[in-house]
């Protein structure tokens, strides 16, 4: 989306476009989201595969305005890091993921302007989705490891497999405990404690079935890495709220998690999610619009799945063939160049 480089426009229509364009976004967002499903859900019934909903948020950083400034881009604020690990100032991005196999595609990414919780946006997501083919999952981090959202998927056919923070409460053996307390007191030799491989890993596991507060009847799975048992800095857990799942069967699909991470990495890089210098709310969520657009384009515009880097190269070597042809004919034709603007 470089707009610089492919329009004849001046920036400053493009501007007008994004911000007070006489374009429908609105039937874009909804025509480009029915088409994310129809294309996952297809894959879903053709592969007899799970579909995934992923989510995960980001930050679009700026640069915090002077005092001075008469019009600071609109809902900008700031937001915790935990890539930085401090405060970033800038836009948050949700990005909601839909996938099946190798096909991820992405289906909303919402701008979070703090006028309403993480939360209700996400519960909000999960109201727009059909219930999938076979079975659907949510994956998130802890972040999103709460009643109403899990609630929310629960209904449209999506069980969850998150993280989960580790300060959260147990109940073993009816006792109420935290889930790091727990943890402490695990050793290798304990009923239940083995390891597991996922990927080209292997972590210690544990599982715990039964009450964790505000869910009955979750798994709970307790991990370190292969050579940091019982090191509280390395503990992480998960939890599923399918408790038929095994555990392998769970961390390896909560690793399914990661091509959100991707597509913030790559937008970023070959998109402008971080580069844009729109001020109004408006121009940016339309401008993240488009972006999306691009992404299923490269993804499956060309009628061959391709991921998206795949895809991205494919379509610019397109442009630049389409270009060179046209400038050949032109030559051919004895078309000036000065004809084209060109010297």
């Amino acid at each position: 989306m470089d707009f610089a480089r492919y329009s004849d426009r001046h920036r400053t229509s493009l501007a007008h476009f994004l911000n007070k364009g006489k374009w429908d976004s609105a039937a874009l967002e909804k025509n480009l989201r029915e088409s994310v499903i129809e294309k996952v859900y297809q894959h879903s019934r053709e592969t007899n595969q799970p579909v995934l909903c992923i989510i995960d948020d980001t930050i679009a950083s700026k640069t915090r305005p002077s005092s001075q400034t008469v019009y600071p881009m609109e809902a900008t604020s700031n937001h915790m890091s935990h890539l930085k690990g401090r405060m970033d100032y800038g836009h948050q991005a949700i990005g909601v993921m839909l996938a099946c196999g190798e096909l991820v595609l992405n289906y909303a990414i919402l701008l979070y302007d703090k006028s309403q919780s993480k939360i209700d946006m996400v519960s909000s997501i999960a109201n727009t989705l059909p219930a999938p083919p076979n079975i659907g999952y949510l994956l998130c981090d802890s972040w999103y490891t709460c009643d109403k959202v899990m609630d929310a998927f629960v209904r449209k056919g999506f069980y969850t497999i998150s993280g989960l923070k580790t300060n959260r409460i147990l109940y073993p053996c009816g006792i109420r405990t935290p889930l790091s307390e727990f943890a402490s007191k695990l050793r290798k030799t304990d009923s239940g404690v083995h390891l597991v491989s996922v990927g080209k890993r292997k972590y210690w596991v544990y599982r715990y079935d039964g009450q964790i507060n505000g869910t009955d009847g979750a798994a709970v799975i307790l991990t370190y890495p292969e050579n940091a048992f019982g090191k509280p800095k390395a503990l992480r857990a998960f939890l599923c709220t399918n408790a038929d799942l095994s555990v392998e069967y769970i961390l390896n699909l909560y690793t399914k998690r990661w091509p959100v991470e991707v597509f913030f990495r790559t937008t970023k890089g070959k998109l402008a999610l971080d580069k844009y210098q729109i001020r109004s709310a408006t121009g940016i969520r339309r401008f993240w619009l488009l972006m999306s657009l691009t992404h299923f384009l490269c993804c499956v515009g060309s009628g061959v799945l391709r991921s998206f880097s795949e895809g991205y190269e494919y379509w610019q070597n397109l442009v630049l063939r389409n270009a060179v042809q046209y400038v050949y004919n032109c030559g051919k034709n004895g078309i000036p160049l000065a004809m084209l603007g060109i010297g």
